[in-house]
C-alpha cells in the first residue's frame, strides 16, 4: 500500500531563518501521526508548507502518490487534504449551523443539501444543540467542535489538526479524544500537531519530533518518549507522567 502523504526533504526558510529543515516521513492510510516538540521547533510551518499555505523552499509533498508541492490550500482543501487552526475564526454573525453549510458549499453542494449536511455533521461532533445560535456565543470547546466540523464538511480523506486541545480544560479533552478516533474509525487519515501528551499517547500510530526546525525522533509513541534526546530537548518530567501505548 502506498503513503497516503508523502514528505520528502521539506525545508522551509524565511529569509535568513530556516524554520524548517530536511523533514522526511511518510502517512499510511487510515494512521495517526503526532507531531511534537517545544514551541518554535517548525511543526506550524511545516503544516502550512503540507496544506498549500507557504510554498517550501526544498523538498516535496506528494497526496495519494501525487506531487502537491505548489497546490493552494484551496486545490488542496479540495483534494481531501484540510486542515484546521489552532485560533478558531468562524463567521460569528453566522448561526453555527450555516458556518458549517458553508464548508459543505464550498465543496460544490447546493444550499439543500449542504444544510442537511450540516445538520448530520453537527450531531456527530455534539454541536446539534448549538445548531440555531451564532458561533460568536459558543465556548472554547464549542469551537474546537465547530472547527471540527467544518472541516469534515469538506469530506476529508486527511485532516491536519493544529493543537485542537489547546485551552480546553482537562474534563473537555477525553471527549474531543473519543471523537478524533470515531473519524479516524471512520477511514480518515489524521495529522496532529499537540501539547498534550496524554492525547499524543492515546491518538498517535507514530510521532515526529521535531527540535529547531529538524527531525529529532520518528517512531512509535513508546519509542519516542523513551527517546533520552527527546527527554532532555521537550519532555523532560513530564516523560514520567503519559502511559506508553
Amino acid at each position: 500500500m502506498s503513503p497516503i502523504v508523502s514528505v520528502e526533504h521539506l525545508g522551509k526558510s524565511f529569509g535568513g531563518l530556516r524554520a524548517v529543515h530536511n523533514v522526511s516521513f511518510n502517512v499510511e492510510p487510515g494512521e495517526v501521526l503526532g507531531i511534537i516538540g517545544p514551541n518554535g521547533a517548525g511543526k506550524t510551518t511545516l503544516f502550512n508548507c503540507m496544506a498549500g499555505m507557504f510554498p517550501p523552499s526544498t523538498g516535496t509533498v506528494h497526496y495519494q502518490s501525487e506531487n502537491v508541492t505548489s497546490w493552494s490550500d484551496a486545490k488542496l482543501a479540495r483534494a481531501g487534504m484540510v486542515r484546521t487552526f489552532q485560533l478558531m475564526r468562524p463567521f460569528g454573525s453566522m448561526t453555527v449551523l450555516e458556518n458549517v453549510a458553508v464548508a459543505a458549499a464550498a465543496r460544490g453542494a447546493k444550499e439543500r443539501d449542504a444544510m442537511a449536511q450540516a445538520w448530520e455533521i453537527l450531531q456527530r461532533v455534539g454541536l446539534d444543540h448549538y445548531a440555531t445560535r451564532t458561533s460568536k456565543d459558543l465556548p472554547t470547546a464549542g469551537l474546537k467542535r465547530l472547527e471540527l466540523a467544518r472541516a469534515m464538511a469538506l469530506h476529508p480523506k486527511v485532516l491536519l489538526l493544529d493543537e485542537v486541545l489547546a485551552g480546553l480544560v482537562p474534563t473537555e479533552r477525553q471527549p474531543v479524544i473519543d471523537l478524533l478516533l470515531s473519524i479516524r474509525d471512520n477511514g480518515v487519515t489524521l495529522l496532529f500537531v499537540e501539547h498534550v501528551m496524554q492525547a499524543v499517547m492515546a491518538l498517535s500510530d507514530r510521532v515526529l519530533v521535531l527540535n529547531h526546525g529538524e527531525t529529532l525522533a520518528y517512531g512509535t509513541p513508546s519509542e519516542v518518549v523513551a527517546n533520552p534526546e527527546v527527554i532532555e530537548a521537550y519532555l523532560g518530567d513530564e516523560v514520567t507522567n503519559v502511559d506508553s501505548k
